[in-house]
């Protein structure tokens, strides 16, 4: 089922820039800093950087947490959502995918195990 909110993520032309920007907003460094993502963990939740994408208005996808990603993506479908990215490893056993409701907003799914929204409270 799913488990509430987890990631906002947002698309960078520099990385590097946006990650020093970003932590000195927040007041943190990045528990996950890869140079395809990097990921701070603020206040239960996770704020995530990708170095490709349109910044902007239409730029941020919301993903939540879910334990069986497989599972969600087919219940989810099968509610009459269609898939706009598959399922992917993003490393570290970090999984995501993109569905497209039916209204045509991009719904986002992540399984996470490293990432307790529990700890950073």
């Amino acid at each position: 089922m799913i488990k509430g909110l987890r990631t906002v993520k947002y698309p960078v032309a520099d990385l590097g820039r946006a990650k020093e920007w970003f932590g000195k907003v927040f007041g943190t460094e990045p528990y996950f800093d890869q140079p395809f993502y990097v990921g701070f963990a603020i206040g239960g939740f996770e704020l995530g950087l990708v170095p490709d994408g349109t910044p902007g208005t239409h730029g941020s996808v919301v993903y939540w947490g879910v334990d069986d990603i497989e599972a969600e993506v087919a219940r989810i479908v099968g509610f009459g959502a269609s898939e706009h990215e598959k399922i992917q490893d993003v490393g570290e056993g970090i999984r995501v995918a993109e569905l497209k409701d039916p209204f045509g907003n991009v719904l986002g799914l992540i399984q996470n195990p490293h990432f307790d929204p529990v700890a950073v409270r």
